[in-house]
């Protein structure tokens, strides 16, 4: 039978020096916020339990206080391991004046890494993070100089390269759903993502740990579709009932996210005049029919909004990280869900889908891009950020296009050299992939040499408006072209979509 406590008695159940597994994501999707903040509560109450290790493979917050960010807290943390910090800037703020050990890591390859540590196998051996700031070579994805233990190995494998990423020893697992039933099955059945929850409980089990769902209802035994059931009560230790639990932490319950609605996919809101428009109207050129996409956040989410305003949202399809396949991937502090997706598929399986090339297209934000290609989104500025899918997604999908302005309050984005290297625009070279930057008033693509001046707004004077603006001379196209005028005026463009060349299994149909 079930055993149910409150979220108090679970916060006692972590121990000094524990390390603790939380599943969830983002703006407060499946993420086990009552139990986060009983955790908080009683160390502000008894300084106990002091030390941990938390461990998330997506950041956690509102980015404010919630999420992880009852963990920020002088003492209550040792270590911090996230694919990002973005969303519990307290987290990151010990970070920067090390008060923690901190590290973030590729969202998918910690969320592959879970399922190797259910298993009770040595680790993860991906190609993932290879030359970027993840790289043990280059930082072995440390954001604080306390951060000395080696997460990371590079391992040579049949002749090529890899990284291995170590398991870690669990000693409690913090997961959420929707309901419980009396056996302590658990469905996520209203939730706007699945991620790993099955994989975490696994792995906390594995390694002896507890594991601690929390859900909004408690259902009679046998009430629970066995397909809807995600974790099942033979994983689960406890549960915590939490009748308030939204959706989201901005979103009570939206049947789009749930997909139990559909929404008309058409009703986007257009983007207003200015350059995130005409970065995401340049960025959807590259669309052609059928495509498979992901939108990372930032100025590329505006893709959809182009999208729907083009009238070709339902001819191409978008995906984000978090298993989503269709739809309208949210953007803000929702992205992670998307309204009315065709499919959710649990996080893991998404990456491995992104890895094993499955993307066409990945339309990514950039922080700051630098002579040799090089992509920074995880540190710059003074802020501690981390790559959130963001490593998985453009290493593997088959053409990435970087957006972003090509200054930000007269500092120029186009640097010298990146402040951590996110992206490896030599790693991508080497490997043939086709990369783009588009700005407001220049795209560029990666070239032997480092960037390519290849078009320029309309108007826009070469050495003042673009190479002026930056802190590299790039090399120019002698086929420099203008951009296309239809970017910059209010009317939709129009887009045609193109028809892709058939993927080599599909050529047996035509």
């Amino acid at each position: 039978m079930m055993r149910q406590i409150t979220a108090a008695e679970a916060a006692a159940l972590v121990r000094d020096g524990d390390t603790l597994l939380v599943g969830g994501s983002g703006g407060g999707h499946a993420v086990p916020d009552a139990l986060l903040a009983a955790v908080g509560d009683r160390f502000r109450a008894t300084g106990a339990p002091k030390n941990l290790t938390a461990v998330h493979p997506v950041g956690l917050g509102d980015g404010k206080t919630r999420g992880a960010g009852h963990l920020a807290q002088e003492g209550l943390l040792k270590r911090a391991v996230s694919g990002t910090f973005v969303n519990s800037p307290g987290i990151a703020r010990l970070a920067l004046d090390e008060k923690i050990e901190a590290y973030t890591l590729p969202q998918g390859a910690m969320s592959q890494l879970m399922r190797e540590m259910a298993a009770g196998r040595p680790g993860l051996l991906t190609t993932i993070g290879l030359h970027t700031f993840v790289d043990p070579r280059l930082g072995g994805g440390r954001q604080s100089a306390r951060a000395t233990e080696d997460l990371i190995e590079v391992q040579d494998f049949r002749g090529e390269e890899y990284l291995f990423y170590k398991p870690y020893p669990v000693n409690v697992a913090f997961i959420r759903g929707s309901a419980a039933d009396a056996n302590g099955n658990i469905s996520m059945e209203h939730e706007a993502v699945t991620l790993e929850m099955l994989s975490i409980a696994q792995a906390a089990r594995r390694a002896g740990g507890i594991v601690i769902a929390q859900v909004k209802r408690i259902v009679p035994a046998g009430s629970l579709h066995p397909k809807m059931v995600k974790v099942p009560g033979i994983l689960v230790d406890a549960v915590v009932l939490a009748p308030d639990q939204w959706q989201t932490f901005e979103t009570e319950d939206s049947a789009a996210y749930s997909g139990h609605a559909r929404v008309a996919l058409e009703d986007i809101p257009r983007l207003p005049p200015g350059p995130r428009r005409i970065v995401a109207r340049r960025g959807a050129l590259e669309l052609f029919e059928g495509a498979i996409c992901n939108l990372g956040s930032g100025i590329s989410t505006g893709i959809a909004n182009v999208a729907a305003e083009e009238g070709i949202l339902r001819r191409i399809c978008l995906t984000n990280e978090q298993g989503n396949i269709g739809g309208a991937p949210a953007s803000g502090n929702e992205a992670g869900a998307a309204m009315s997706p065709d499919a959710q598929v649990d996080q893991p399986y998404q990456f491995d889908f992104y890895d094993g090339g499955g993307l066409d297209l990945a339309f990514l934000s950039f922080a700051e891009f630098d002579a040799e290609g090089n992509v920074n989104v995880s540190r710059f500025g003074g802020r501690i950020v981390g790559p959130g899918g963001f490593i998985n997604i453009s290493q593997g999908a088959g053409s990435v296009v970087f957006g972003g302005t090509l200054s930000a309050g007269g500092v120029p984005k186009a640097v010298q050299r990146v402040e951590q290297v996110t992206f490896s625009g030599g790693y991508a070279q080497a490997r043939g992939q086709r990369v783009l930057y588009v700005t407001e008033r220049a795209v560029f693509q990666l070239g032997a040499q480092g960037p390519e001046l290849i078009e320029i707004a309309p108007g826009a004077d070469l050495e003042t408006d673009v190479i002026g603006a930056m802190a590299f001379r790039p090399a120019v196209s002698p086929n420099l072209r203008l951009m296309d005028a239809r970017l910059f005026a209010d009317a939709p463009m129009g887009i045609d979509l193109p028809r892709a060349t058939p993927r080599p299994a599909l050529a047996r149909f035509a």
